[in-house]
């Protein structure tokens, strides 16, 4: 139960989430820029999360009293983009309202116990095998066992991702293994025939991999890229509230997409 009134410093804060996320152990993208983006004032009294760091998201955290925001999309991407226009408003926002922000991405798609996949994994209450799909040596992606059909892996997952659920489907009617990749897993595809596996959950694809699926006889179900990756920030928001035993609220943005 979060204390009202506790406060924790900043730095205390960044460091619980560093290690938790193992910081600068996971390569990401080039300029993805993980870890704290904007610092604040020094204290943290409330810890938000969201998936991307958006203009209207900003608003909605410091209307609530979030002064750190934990986010998978940061603000920083190579280039660095000029601090004019939405850009200067995204960081007047977090400036002028003391809010701190913290991106965690790629580290946040692969970790072991509080990353997109393998919450996702446990929620669709499929049991990991082995991770996959390196990335400069890191594998993001997970494969883990089905026992069921195939229809019912789809009403499972069109129950967890009502609206954004698409079904694509060219493979087995029973698989024994499913790949899940969180957001945008079209690379994957490639790898899926050589480790046995011709079922996709993921957040988008490509048009053109409805063809490859006809082709390759494959099941891709792309959930929504946003959908698929709410487990990760949300999960280290609620656990690094309940470690410095601050208030904690999830920003959910609608994102159909």
């Amino acid at each position: 139960m979060a204390d009202i009134g506790a406060m924790a410093s900043l730095a205390d804060v960044v460091n619980y989430c560093d290690e938790r996320v193992l910081l600068g152990q996971v390569p990401d993208f080039p300029g993805a820029e993980n870890g704290l983006q904007v610092e604040n004032r020094g204290q943290v009294t409330k810890i938000g999360a969201t998936v991307d760091a958006g203009l209207e998201t900003f608003r909605s955290a410091v209307s609530r009293g979030i002064d750190f925001l934990i986010v998978h999309h940061g603000l920083f991407w190579s280039p660095l983009p000029p601090i004019v226009g939405t850009n200067y408003e995204k960081l007047k926002t977090l400036l002028h309202h003391n809010c701190a922000l913290y991106s965690s991405h790629l580290p946040l798609d692969c970790h072991k116990e509080i990353g997109n996949n393998a919450l996702l994994a446990q929620v669709l209450q499929i049991r990991p095998i082995q991770w996959f799909l390196e990335y400069e040596g890191q594998p993001v992606g997970l494969i883990a066992e089905w026992q069921g059909d195939r229809a019912t892996l789809r009403d499972r997952l069109a129950a967890q991702f009502p609206g954004t659920c698409k079904a694509i489907e060219f493979g087995s009617p029973a698989p024994n293994r499913v790949a899940l990749v969180s957001g945008s897993g079209g690379s994957a595809i490639p790898e899926l025939i050589s480790l046995g596996v011709d079922t996709l959950i993921t957040g988008e694809l490509k048009q053109e991999h409805f063809n490859r699926a006809q082709e390759e006889r494959l099941n891709l179900y792309p959930c929504g890229h946003y959908a698929t990756e709410v487990f990760g920030v949300r999960a280290l928001a609620h656990e690094t509230a309940d470690r410095f035993n601050l208030p904690c609220e999830f920003i959910d943005t609608q994102c159909p997409l």
